[in-house]
């Protein structure tokens, strides 16, 4: 007697709950940007004490999915340029699984990007509240949607639908890094100096041109 098939695997839990994760971060950066509207009186050199911490959080934070989104594009790129032999090709699947998690809430430093990183309460960071919820979008939903249309991509290059939602994807990734810089460059004018910038890469993959 044959043993019965085995049932088949579920989706890993947090990509079933992922609605639910976003709507937590969602839920945190509004409560971020919310308390940095209620400025407090501050020394300037404290306040920009606080505002380098806050950069120096947000792109440690960030630097995986950073380095995650980068490397699955470049995946991609080869891979549709025919450039990929099968023994290049063997360790993408494991590869572009760590590029998902990385920008994703299993990711314990996106997590801290998106629940932990304490935004003063003043002006310049009011602007640094919204480059936080600016970030975590690109990370956990531009980031995140970008690899997981490389992974249906790797696996069947020409679905149409994925490569369409790549393109958005990357053009989302554009437009949220243009108003990341442009939060940082609110804050920098308001403290009158230049903070570190934020460590977010240009992505610019073929199938968004």
């Amino acid at each position: 007697m044959s043993e019965p098939d085995p049932s088949p695997q579920r989706a890993p839990i947090w990509q079933r709950r992922r609605g639910l994760l976003i709507g937590v971060a969602v839920a945190a950066i509004i409560l971020i940007t919310v308390l940095s509207d209620l400025p407090v009186s501050t020394s300037r050199a404290s306040d920009i004490g606080a505002e380098r911490s806050v950069m120096s959080e947000v792109n440690t934070d960030l630097a995986t999915c950073a380095f995650a989104i980068h490397q699955a594009i470049g995946i991609w790129e080869l891979q549709a340029a025919d450039q990929l032999t099968p023994t290049d090709r063997a360790p993408t699947p494991g590869l572009l699984s760590d590029d998902q998690s990385a920008c994703s809430f299993t990711n314990e430093d996106i997590y801290d990007l998106a629940s932990n990183v304490q935004v003063p309460s003043t002006t310049a960071g009011k602007h640094l509240g919204q480059l936080v919820a600016t970030v975590t979008l690109w990370t956990t939903s531009d980031a995140l949607r970008a690899i997981e249309d490389v992974q249906t991509l790797m696996n069947d290059p020409t679905d149409q639908s994925a490569l369409h939602s790549l393109s958005k994807a990357e053009s989302q990734l554009a437009a949220d890094r243009s108003s990341a810089l442009a939060q940082e460059k609110a804050a920098d004018q308001v403290l009158g100096i230049h903070l570190p910038p934020v460590d977010l890469p240009a992505i610019v993959g073929s199938s968004s041109g």
